[in-house]
């Protein structure tokens, strides 16, 4: 009988992710199905071949010691130390009777839309761990930062060790290219903020980050992985932050943006409220969306106009 089909992503980073290796079971809720399997794998670093590094360092060693007689003062670089690449394998539980199922799936693969939910699905096996190890430097990731994205199929036995029959590899850069009109429209916005600019101006202790700028991004950061709750008070908390930072720059040009943020404040404390655990109630995501979104707008403007490097 043959093997039955599975279809999978697989991402490489080049880092340890955090959790151990292993093959891990997302189930929606606790007597469902499991929605997904992620197996995750830490692949060795290249290292000198067996024998040679003793050598190697002890005639390092030797040379050091005869320059330092010497008096000579040679600059010395070092060998870029190797690093462990991390292999993650998302695999979709629900198998295919035929390769040409999964050829076909691969021929018409909505490439952003398969990487983009993939890398939740990883997102929330890291999140899980950085709450399970009380790790508050486990992160999550994005497909940018990923060295290699593939697509494929494999037998039952080759996924669950990360391996497979046939795979392609997917370049987000193409991807992302073909986004979609929001995406875009996203990354048009983002090139207003002149990052570099502002980059040089918070190195050189020029200028200095608002508090409410750090909380925007972790308001960010828990709607996109679908922490809502999280959201809502990481937002709440911003804009408690935003509205007397933002004030005291008297900045005439944000006065419009400022009083529509004013008339949000209220709705944004009522949902991080909802949020909390003694409170029946959920936040309303798309309420805490278009707040966090013009949060977002303002914090641009603020910016797009440049900064005073002299």
């Amino acid at each position: 009988m043959p093997e039955r089909i599975f279809i999978f992503i697989q991402m490489e980073f080049p880092w340890a992710l955090g959790p151990p290796d292993g093959r891990y079971l997302l189930r929606p809720g606790a007597d469902s199905e499991p929605e997904r399997v992620v197996v995750l794998a830490t692949l060795g670093a290249a290292r000198s071949a067996p024998g040679a590094a003793p050598s190697a360092r002890r005639h390092g060693i030797s040379m050091l010691s005869r320059s330092r007689r010497r008096g000579v003062g040679r600059a010395a670089t070092a060998a870029p130390t190797p690093v462990p690449t991390a292999r993650v394998t998302i695999v979709d539980p629900v198998s295919l009777s035929a390769e040409g199922q999964a050829r076909a799936w691969l021929t018409e693969i909505d490439a952003e839309r398969e990487v983009t939910a993939a890398t939740a699905v990883l997102n929330r096996v890291l999140h899980a761990h950085r709450i399970a190890s009380a790790d508050p430097y486990t992160h999550e990731v994005s497909p940018e930062q990923a060295l290699v994205i593939r697509a494929g199929w494999g037998e039952g036995e080759q996924v669950a060790y990360g391996r497979w029959l046939h795979a392609q590899e997917l370049i987000w850069s193409t991807i992302e290219r073909r986004a979609s009109p929001r995406r875009r429209r996203a990354r048009g916005r983002s090139s207003a903020l002149r990052p570099q600019e502002r980059f040089a101006v918070l190195l050189g202790a020029r200028g200095a980050a608002l508090m409410c700028e750090e909380l925007v991004l972790r308001a960010r950061a828990d709607l996109d992985h679908a922490r809502p709750a999280h959201a809502a008070i990481e937002l709440d908390r911003a804009f408690a932050a935003a509205l007397p930072e933002l004030h005291a720059e008297k900045r005439q040009d944000l006065a419009i943006r400022l009083a529509e943020l004013e008339q949000l404040r209220a709705g944004v404390a009522e949902q991080a409220g909802l949020a909390l655990p003694d409170v029946k109630g959920m936040p309303e995501e798309e309420v805490v969306r278009h707040a966090l979104e013009r949060l977002e707008a303002a914090l641009r403007a603020r910016s797009a106009a440049g900064f005073n490097l002299q």
